[in-house]
């Protein structure tokens, strides 16, 4: 079965950083389009990146955009997401996700993703 694994969340002050991971098995990691997801308590979880199979296709949130990358590794079957210049706003746990294999449309849309990870949680102190 297809499973995806988090790490990397943790505690860090405003204006730092932080890189977290994915790693996917069970399934062929490069038919996948992958995502970044993230819940803050008490609200909607909210698309933060995705990156489509062979990584030269990318959306940001606009509150992320230019402080975060996603990026991927198919030959290690993993996920990142590169997080600089953190704020408060930004605490959340956060998800990847897969997309159904050899879907492509670059989705936003978390119900567009077949397989989740457990979560990691990201804490930003100001």
């Amino acid at each position: 079965q297809v499973q995806l694994v988090e790490s990397g969340g943790g505690l860090v002050q405003a204006g730092g950083s932080l890189r977290l991971s994915c790693e996917v098995s069970g399934t062929t990691f490069s038919n996948h389009e992958m995502g970044w997801f993230r819940q803050a308590p008490g609200k909607d979880r909210d698309f933060v990146a995705t990156i489509n199979w062979g990584g030269g296709w990318i959306k940001y949130a606009d509150s992320v955009k230019g402080r975060f990358t996603i990026s991927r590794d198919n030959a290690e079957n993993m996920l990142y997401l590169q997080m600089n210049r953190l704020k408060p706003e930004d605490t959340a746990v956060y998800y990847c996700a897969a997309s159904r294999a050899y879907h492509t449309d670059l989705s936003t849309d978390r119900t567009q993703y077949a397989y989740w990870g457990q979560g990691t949680q990201v804490t930003v102190s100001s």
